[in-house]
């Protein structure tokens, strides 16, 4: 009689994640890798979100899985407690008390070929697809394929008002949902595609030459000054709602090097809650004077 082959081990998840996922390839800044877990314990279901708070801890919890693998970090800035009085610290030990290891591949996932971008690409159904940004000659980071944000071609011309209509119906809802600036009959064939926060890299949309650039969390005043510059069309969708994709491709990947169970998390973690648009004018309520 066989024996069961013995579950892997949080070591066993955290070495093929980082296979396709070198922490090398992280920012400087970041902080990506094991957070916390025992290496030898045994994994047989992971759960996959974007972000580490109390809700999506409940999720794993209730779950009964064994590993979180998460794309922001809980702990990217220094903390010199982690007592359960904190916000950090209460998740933390909640994590540790339930026995669920955490791992966190953040901007080295960003730069991956296929990475973040690939899977927010997909969604679109872009072809022909190159890195927005390049990391420097030179950089763990940099090699063929590799890079921030990905540029590639639409499936078929579309204006930028219909693309952002699209946009919200492929991307995962969110109450921020998408908006869009420039000229709403533009018509746009070549879109760049940034998950995560994008105004840092308005400049390669620009230099592409393509007609349209979506990321997330657009600032005001860049955004106003490329498109007085005639950089291209800006989509902005919620900053979850662009990485969310890539939750699906890395539970795949867990799944087939592993054999873990996976789950994604849909938890929409977008802090943005309430949207309102202005009424119509014909909605408008009537003048009460006179």
């Amino acid at each position: 009689m066989s024996t069961p082959a013995l579950p892997p081990t949080v070591a066993d998840v955290v070495a093929e994640l980082e296979r396709r996922y070198p922490p090398a390839w992280a920012e400087e800044w970041d902080r990506v890798g094991l957070v916390l877990g025992e290496p030898c314990a045994p994994v047989r279901r992971v759960l996959c979100v974007v972000d580490v708070v109390p809700e999506t801890v409940a999720e794993a919890v209730e779950a009964g899985v064994d590993m979180i693998v998460a794309h922001h970090p809980l702990l990217l800035r220094g903390v010199s407690s982690v007592a359960p009085t904190t916000y950090k610290g209460r998740i933390i030990h909640r994590l540790i008390k339930a026995d669920v290891a955490l791992y966190v591949a953040h901007t080295n996932a960003d730069v991956a070929d296929p990475g973040v971008s690939d899977a927010l690409a997909a969604r679109f159904g872009l072809t022909g697809l190159r890195p927005l940004h390049r990391p420097a000659p030179g950089s763990p980071a940099h090699g063929d394929g590799r890079g921030i944000g990905r540029i590639g071609e639409l499936p078929r011309p579309m204006t930028l008002a219909e693309l952002t209509r699209h946009a919200a119906a492929v991307l995962p809802a969110t109450a921020w949902g998408v908006r869009a600036a420039g000229d709403p009959e533009r018509t746009v064939r070549t879109l760049a595609v940034s998950g995560g926060s994008g105004d840092s890299f308005l400049g390669d949309a620009t230099a592409a030459g393509v007609d349209a650039f979506l990321t997330a969390d657009l600032r005001h005043h860049p955004a106003g000054e490329h498109l007085a510059t005639g950089g291209p069309a800006l989509l902005d969708a919620a900053h979850w709602a662009t990485e969310r994709p890539w939750l699906d491709d890395l539970a795949a990947l867990l799944r087939e090097t592993t054999g873990v169970e996976t789950l994604v998390s849909d938890l929409d973690t977008d802090p943005w809650t309430v949207h309102a648009a202005p009424p119509a004018a014909d909605d408008k309520e009537p003048d009460r004077e006179g």
